[in-house]
């Protein structure tokens, strides 16, 4: 099993791009990236989560074929010199599948097996872990900005019940193409598809998703709403408002976090953990 029922996971991003928001260009060099991971692994990350596309607003789409020349020869060295779980963060069915064959062993998918007609059957097929995120379905024939694969929600009635609803009609795509039920996680997809008000009410209510029966995975490391959150601060000044974010999901039973400064986040989930567990033992 993947999940640990014990503490939560941290999962270590590993950007292999010119143009992330956070560290974009800082990793492009293999042994530069190999070092990053093993480091992360030290550091404490239970899953290192390797992606060779931005989704920041305005990052260009990035072709099939690049996007394996960024993350395949990654994936091939991780996976003979760590030994955590690698999981490859993409959209796109073919770069899924050359993943897991590379050695990842789980798919996480920004655009929850919707964006590609072929995930569902790929996510099936190679028996990977699977991790379905919230999010709306872009038209990338108009556009090749990954604006479009982010863009605002500006009208809902109950964010949470429309996240969930959509979220399962993901999980019924891959479940019907043969996915096993204990191989998907889902995420609620902060900062997809959602204005700044609509990302607050739903970590708000995170809990919510519980309902759903599925290990959530939670993504808000230094994203626009803790910056909000924080008064407007650049993305360089978000770390401690990630900790606490790290420390409010612990709180609230997420399974799985994924963050870009893994020893202080590992650090923050444990003591509250710890007192968590405490809490629970007192009452």
């Amino acid at each position: 099993m993947l999940l640990n029922n014990k503490k939560p996971l941290v999962m270590g991003i590993l950007n292999i791009t010119p143009d992330s928001f956070s560290d974009g260009g800082k990793y492009l060099q293999l042994e530069e990236i190999v070092k990053r991971a093993k480091q992360m692994v030290r550091d404490g990350a239970d899953i290192i989560d390797v992606g060779g596309e931005s989704t920041r607003p305005g990052s260009n789409i990035v072709d099939v074929n690049e996007e394996l020349e960024r993350v395949i020869p990654v994936i091939k060295r991780l996976s003979t010199e760590i030994d955590v779980p690698i999981s490859i963060d993409t959209y796109k069915a073919e770069v899924a599948r050359q993943a897991v064959l590379a050695g990842a062993t789980i798919i996480n998918d920004i655009g929850g097996a919707k964006f590609d007609p072929l995930m569902p059957a790929v996510m099936a097929q190679t028996g990977a872990y699977v991790v379905l995120m919230h999010n709306r379905k872009p038209n990338l024939e108009e556009t090749n900005c990954i604006t479009a694969i982010n863009g605002h929600l500006t009208e809902y009635e109950d964010i949470v019940l429309m996240v969930k609803k959509e979220i399962m009609e993901s999980v019924q795509l891959v479940t019907e193409a043969g996915v096993s039920g204990d191989k998907i996680i889902i995420d609620p997809g902060i900062g997809f598809a959602k204005t700044v008000d609509g990302n607050i009410e739903l970590l708000q209510r995170i809990s919510e998703l519980h309902e759903l029966g599925y290990p959530i995975l939670l993504g808000v490391s230094k994203k626009g709403t803790i910056g909000h959150l924080l008064g407007g601060l650049d993305v360089s000044q978000r770390s401690e408002g990630t900790m606490a974010a790290t420390c409010f999901a612990v709180s609230k039973g997420i399974h799985i976090i994924r963050v870009h400064d893994v020893l202080e986040n590992v650090r923050a989930a444990r003591v509250m953990s710890e007192l968590i567990s405490e809490v629970k033992e007192e009452d």
